[in-house]
């Protein structure tokens, strides 16, 4: 089967399991909604004359306001963290590099709690979104510092150096928590853990612009990634400004990254294990691999949403909680499988 053949077959299937996920996902829930009534409701929203009415004002309600933009922010999050994963580690030449082993999300998540424990919504409710960039983009500015030394631009010193930034971005993170105001540190673990329920459509308009324009330009990149991977000499040798190539990426996946926490909380592991997977099915072309990882963190996220909530029903369970734990054993599977 040609390359192209099968990236069109699997896309295919992933574009169909995930308009499956994301009808069940806003079906399920404490109040149950067939998917009949879903698509009735969603079809009476776009225009009034082709259905007629046959459910309750709240079953609108939940499914509109609620669920839907819920599951909008899931397939946000699964395609964006998990194209920025696959960028970094072609960018980095390190299959175990995202943005949270970069110190990203750690940068991101010291801006939102600055926000959450001492300023508040200052500038409205943009104000977190806003400052959980500023927090990515310090540590992109800290993480550039350090690559000013050629010694730290190789692949391993690049891990090294997110990695002593995620520790010392999360040190200044557990400072504010500690030193502010003690009634939001609920508020702050629970949104450290990671979850959807503050979706709202008013919060989604600018961040969903700006996260699928980061997408499209990171996917715009495969073939200078491609290039990447073969080695800083390689890439020169065909033409590729490789530093700036590798700072564009690192950028673009800081913009993407900052917001999604900004949105989300922390949720791991989703940049790190669908690249891989998809990978051990298309290979390495980050022309295939990019699109696909897209399409499968988007499932992939709705999936693990609707576990979340229908495992300790009515209560929700964080979902960082699971993909922590998914990740975690699928390279435990990993490790164990190599000899």
């Amino acid at each position: 089967m040609q390359p192209s053949e099968k990236f069109t077959r699997i896309a295919l299937l992933l574009l169909v399991a995930i308009v499956l996920l994301a009808l069940a996902g806003i079906s399920v829930g404490v109040s149950q909604i067939s998917p009949l009534h879903v698509l009735k409701i969603v079809v009476h929203a776009l225009n009034p004359e082709w259905v007629v009415q046959e459910w309750r004002n709240s079953q609108a309600v939940i499914i509109l306001e609620l669920r839907a933009p819920r599951t909008v922010l899931a397939m946000l999050t699964g395609a964006g963290l998990a194209v920025c994963g696959g960028a970094l580690q072609a960018a980095t030449r390190n299959p175990l590099t995202d943005p949270f082993l970069l110190g990203v999300s750690s940068g991101a998540s010291l801006g939102a709690v600055f926000v959450i424990s001492h300023l508040g919504l200052a500038l409205g409710a943009y104000t977190l979104p806003l400052f959980s960039f500023f927090g990515g983009l310090l540590s992109f500015i800290l993480l550039l510092l350090l690559l000013r030394n050629p010694a730290n631009q190789r692949p391993d010193r690049l891990v090294l150096a997110g990695v002593a930034i995620s520790f010392i971005l999360m040190a200044a993170t557990n400072w504010l928590i500690y030193w502010g105001d003690q009634r939001a540190a609920q508020s702050i673990v629970f949104w450290m853990l990671g979850g959807l329920g503050r979706a709202r459509w008013d919060l989604l308009p600018i961040p969903s612009v700006l996260i699928i324009g980061g997408i499209i330009l990171l996917i715009c990149h495969a073939r200078n990634l491609n290039a990447l991977m073969m080695g800083q000499e390689s890439a020169a040798a065909l033409g590729i400004p490789v530093n700036r190539v590798r700072i564009e990426i690192l950028l673009l996946a800081t913009l993407v990254s900052s917001l999604i926490v900004s949105l989300t909380g922390t949720i791991g592991f989703v940049g790190l294990v669908v690249p891989h997977i998809v990978r051990s099915i298309v290979g390495g072309d980050n022309r295939l691999l990019l699109p696909l990882s897209a399409l499968f963190g988007a499932a992939f996220v709705l999936l693990i949403d609707i576990i979340a909530r229908v495992m300790l029903a009515p209560q929700e369970l964080p979902i960082g909680i699971i993909t922590g734990a998914v990740g975690g054993s699928y390279f435990c599977y990993l490790l164990a499988k190599r000899e």
